[in-house]
């Protein structure tokens, strides 16, 4: 697999590998495209490394998984991210593409995170370290987080809406 242009695969402090900038990005910054195998939500596969994308434009049902197989598959999650990822059906390639932009300035050596925002059936405990962690990967949906199974819902660190 190529190398990402100004980021590095080291070992993370967050979990196991991480991707950190050897250049600094500027908000809104393009911070790298992406590269994956496109899955059908009926397909058998491994999709620890995957993007769950919308497929409506695709015209192949809803939703599609990117099963990414670049060293963007090491982005690691944080409830406080300093990327999103964006997505485009690609009519002419027939594929999904995705892509990393900046939110805020990221300065060299800054581990990539964006937010993996799980559903409640598939939400774990956060090691971000954020002030603002979750404490679960989940999207803090109110109907997504009452779907959060018994277990886990001793993790879940959300404040209060109603002070907001």
């Amino acid at each position: 697999m190529p190398l990402l242009d100004g980021l590095r695969v080291v070992f993370s402090k967050i979990h196991g590998y991480g991707v950190v900038t050897t250049r600094p990005f500027m908000a809104g910054d393009l911070v790298v495209y992406g590269d994956g195998v496109l899955y059908q939500a009926d397909a058998e596969f491994d999709d620890t490394y995957a993007l769950i994308l919308p497929g409506e434009d695709s015209g192949k049902g809803d939703p599609l998984f990117w099963d990414l197989a670049d060293q963007t598959r090491w982005f690691n999650h944080s409830c406080d991210p300093n990327c999103e990822v964006r997505s485009k059906w690609d009519h002419e390639a027939d594929t999904m593409r995705a892509w990393w932009v900046a939110l805020r300035d990221i300065p060299i050596g800054e581990e990539i995170t964006y937010d993996y925002a799980f559903t409640a059936e598939v939400a774990e405990a956060c090691a971000c370290g954020s002030p603002t962690c979750r404490g679960l990967i989940v999207d803090d949906d109110p109907d997504n987080l009452a779907q959060l199974p018994d277990h886990l819902r001793p993790l879940l660190r959300i404040p209060s809406r109603a002070a907001s």
